[in-house]
């Protein structure tokens, strides 16, 4: 089965010559919309995109997420217009909120109203990829003549928020490019769609691009899965949002379960506790075929365009090319 539009994030279990090697091959595939770099201690994600830039021509290059705490609105703008010229107009924007963890115990700065300063943010770096001198009074932000020393090469670049709950979900859809959505249920996530796609009515471009967690094989399905299960256990153990969430929507339980374990005895053995029913609602994992079939069930759900993560299954440069071959 082939998908007309498709996007890749690399995660975090490939090194950044692998990256770079997965880069180049799926630039050759007109089919892959873009390529999304995630951030949270490891790379990041600007500098990543800007090696990624050179050695691609054709797939956009989005973050996935830059936090709004640890950068203010000018860095921001610097960084995106700045890929903007390595990469010949191919940056989008990806925003998110983080977590008080991430926020407060790694960079030392107070989480507090996201939504609030998210849509602060959005304003201030709008205005500032217009390339005028902007002065910004906000409740969060303040700006004082701010002006990009070089010309940006277009007016605007996509933004798109990282959404979790209802509030930020309404907030990209009133002032954003598209929503970036991760560990969402089938049917929680048919739903969302729904409700998204009902406010952004009047922008038809409004792009619901969604993450699925991935691990293909063939030859190993069950190793693919145990993958699979793994990554979906890290992120609910120390994703508390995650968790919460997916509690909210029907894993109570296991979510629970997953948590102490994982604090108990390790990620091993949490992912021990992650039932098929939840890695067949939140993953694509498996054979190639039940990938495929997978994917074309959480595109019925109605988004626009789906984020494949890479979690490799032994060798990472013969399972990319099998993934890159399965979809």
């Amino acid at each position: 089965m082939t998908f007309d539009r498709i996007a890749y994030n690399p995660g975090s279990l490939l090194s950044m010559y692998e990256v770079l090697s997965f880069a180049k091959i799926a630039d050759k595939n007109k089919a892959i919309d873009s390529l999304w770099i995630p951030e949270s201690w490891g790379r990041e994600a600007f500098a990543s995109l800007g090696a990624v830039s050179q050695v691609t021509r054709n797939v956009k290059l989005g973050t996935a997420i830059t936090n709004i705490y640890s950068r203010t609105p000018a860095t921001i703008a610097m960084a995106a217009t700045t890929l903007d010229m390595l990469s010949g107009n191919r940056t989008i924007i990806g925003l998110g909120a983080s977590t008080p963890a991430i926020v407060e115990n790694l960079h030392g700065i107070k989480f507090g109203k996201p939504i609030g300063r998210m849509r602060e943010y959005i304003e201030c770096i709008r205005a500032m990829l217009k390339g005028d001198k902007v002065t910004y009074n906000g409740t969060y932000v303040r700006v004082n003549d701010f002006k990009l020393l070089y010309k940006p090469q277009r007016e605007s670049i996509p933004i798109f928020l990282g959404c979790v709950n209802s509030n930020m979900l309404s907030l990209a859809s009133n002032f954003a490019d598209g929503a970036l959505l991760y560990l969402r249920p089938l049917e929680e996530l048919r739903n969302t769609v729904v409700r998204i796609k009902s406010a952004v009515r009047e922008n038809k471009n409004f792009e619901i691009a969604c993450v699925f967690i991935c691990a293909v094989s063939n030859r190993q399905p069950e190793k693919a899965r145990a993958r699979a299960a793994r990554t979906l256990a890290f992120y609910i153990a120390v994703g508390k949002y995650y968790r919460n969430f997916l509690a909210e929507n029907g894993f109570r339980d296991e979510t629970e379960q997953i948590g102490l374990e994982y604090w108990r005895n390790g990620l091993e053995a949490a992912s021990s506790f992650v039932p098929e029913t939840m890695l067949n609602s939140l993953t694509i994992c498996g054979t190639a075929d039940e990938c495929n079939e997978s994917l074309a069930k959480f595109m019925s759900t109605g988004i626009t365009l789906p984020i494949i993560q890479i979690n490799p299954v032994g060798n990472a440069e013969s399972s990319i090319r099998e993934m890159l071959t399965t979809f």
